[in-house]
């Protein structure tokens, strides 16, 4: 059994100014996406220079944060969202989620594709290989807040959280996501992204493999509180939480995408 290290979640405290490392896994985020962005656009297939990479990284912000908040509001609390619509806007009172993420950041390049006039698809195979950093440095900001652990399990690296109620050994899912959909992704997008491919191939591949690292690491991740007890959309599967019953069709797109991009290639 291990002991979370119990790190203050205030990096930085200045007066009444608090600096969480959650904000600092969000700069970190931005600031590795647009180092790599800068690296990626010498290649000679890139669709977008150097020059253009500031534009596209500020949209990916933008559609992270609004879409992020959004789409936890929307998938994970609705019935307090509605009832508390300015919960909206506290976000420093926690609450993202990816897949809302995820869709903000495709409506923002779908923005930046037109006004360019660069094509969409093209444009998200030179972005997916930016995501994988930036959802590392989010799932380490979750463990250093103890946020989003696992349930509770006999393995022997299972860890003690000091914010947890119950006090029983957990799966460190946090690090378990910051892994797979972090630095494995990372390794296999970076390295299928390394030569020109058919147009929505990085993109579906991308969906692919994050929709099934998710898929596994929910079978060990504690369900959110408000689910507790409830069924995942579909009644008869009430083995599924609801971050797998998003994985579901995030897949399906991803093998859909990459038969259509062979499609039209041949």
């Amino acid at each position: 059994m291990l002991n979370h290290p119990a790190i203050d979640p205030i990096a930085i405290s200045l007066g009444p100014l608090q600096i969480h490392w959650y904000g600092i896994s969000y700069l970190l985020a931005f600031a590795t996406a647009w180092y790599l962005a800068r690296r990626n656009a010498r290649r000679p297939w890139s669709p977008l220079g150097e020059n253009q990479v500031e534009d596209l990284v500020v949209y990916g912000a933008w559609g992270v944060i609004a879409g992020g908040r959004l789409g936890y509001m929307f998938f994970y609390n609705t019935d307090k969202w509605l009832a508390d619509p300015a919960m909206l806007l506290r976000i420093w009172e926690g609450g993202m989620s990816f897949h809302g993420g995820l869709i903000g950041v495709a409506i923002a390049i779908f923005i930046y594709a037109r006004k360019h006039r660069v094509s969409f698809l093209t444009l998200t195979d030179f972005a997916v290989p930016l995501v994988p950093t930036g959802l590392f440095f989010g799932r380490m900001g979750n463990f250093i807040g103890q946020e989003l652990y696992g349930r509770p399990t006999d393995v022997p690296w299972g860890m003690l959280f000091p914010s947890d109620p119950t006090q029983l050994p957990r799966h460190p899912s946090q690090l378990y996501e910051a892994l797979l959909e972090g630095l494995v992704l990372f390794l296999i997008i970076s390295w299928f992204a390394r030569k020109p491919r058919l147009a929505g191939e990085i993109t579906g591949l991308f969906l692919v493999l994050y929709g099934c690292f998710r898929f596994m690491v929910e079978f060990v991740r504690e369900p959110d509180a408000q689910f507790a007890g409830q069924t995942a959309m579909i009644e008869s599967l009430n083995w599924m939480t609801r971050g797998q019953a998003l994985c579901i069709p995030m897949v399906l797109l991803g093998l859909w995408q990459r038969r259509r991009a062979k499609k039209r290639f041949l």
